[in-house]
């Protein structure tokens, strides 16, 4: 199903799967010169050079995101817990369009419903457009309806640290071995494990376990232009062209059908209030600070 494509990269090699092995090697110097750095999910063609394996192309990518490192994504599997730590929509929201800017699919992953119910978070995005599904590994509650959704997909799994991640895929992935760290109740979040982008076979697709994110600015993770959050927001953008006036930024015009939408319960409060957050950090980006 998959070709030849990076599975993990450190400290200058990298380790790519091709015709059923894994096998290291680095990459050449024209894509340095290039400013162009392979990352995980990279689909490659490998030549040999001095008896030895290098990257010779990166064939082109369907994505690629800044922070976590990778490319080819088609699932964004965004964990949230329902406490401790206790959720920011704002993160989550940030997330998810993030994602659907890049063309892959968000999927919310509610953890810990046991601690506290997961309805309050799950309502939010009633009206969002993308799978809500919770999930609790430990009992194994929810893990069909995530498998059911990884096969022929790669599949990035992220959050805050704490949110139960990578007991999540050790539960996906009972083979491996991945640490979980403690929670820490002072700081309300985990001690987070994992060093790098790994990518791994899982239920006929491949997941990637990535750093967990205690913060995300927009800027550093991927750059959305205000004028198109409203794409990215499902619920919004079903409303575009319908506005009284063209270039409507659905904040504060008269005849906006968005905030009409929103009055009218077809767009959750949480939600548009993070369009208005993040449109608001975007118009202060000036254009020489964009990636």
């Amino acid at each position: 199903m998959f070709d030849s494509y990076i599975i993990k990269g450190i400290g200058g090699f990298y380790y790519v799967k091709t015709g059923g092995k894994v096998v290291e090697c680095r990459a050449r110097g024209i894509f340095r010169k290039r400013r162009v750095t392979p990352v995980a999910g990279d689909i490659v063609r490998l030549e040999t050079e001095g008896g030895a394996p290098v990257i010779a192309e990166i064939l082109p990518r369907k994505n690629v995101f800044v922070r976590p490192p990778i490319a080819n994504v088609d699932r964004f599997f965004i964990i949230a817990s329902t406490t401790q730590p206790v959720p920011s929509t704002l993160v989550i929201d940030k997330l998810s369009a993030i994602a659907v800017d890049r063309g892959a699919q968000p999927v919310l992953l509610i953890t810990k419903p046991d601690l506290c119910g997961p309805e309050a978070l799950a309502s939010c995005y009633a009206h969002a457009g993308f799978p809500v599904l919770t999930v609790n590994a430990a009992a194994g509650e929810g893990l069909e309806e995530v498998r059911a959704l990884l096969p022929g997909c790669v599949s990035v799994f992220c959050g805050n640290s704490g949110v139960g991640k990578s007991t999540l895929l050790g539960a996906l992935l009972p083979e491996l071995a991945l640490q979980t760290g403690e929670i820490s109740q002072k700081l309300g979040r985990g001690r987070h494990t994992t060093r790098e982008v790994t990518l791994y076979e899982c239920g006929g697709g491949l997941v990637a376990d990535t750093p967990g994110f205690a913060s995300l600015e927009m800027e550093r993770a991927a750059y959305i232009p205000k004028e198109n959050l409203q794409f990215v927001f499902p619920e919004i953008a079903r409303h575009f062209g319908e506005c009284r006036f063209t270039g409507c930024a659905h904040i504060a015009e008269k005849g906006c059908a968005v905030r009409a939408a929103l009055e009218a319960g077809e767009i959750d409060p949480t939600r548009y209030e993070s369009y208005t957050a993040l449109y608001n950090e975007a118009k202060e980006i000036k254009e020489w600070q964009t990636p």
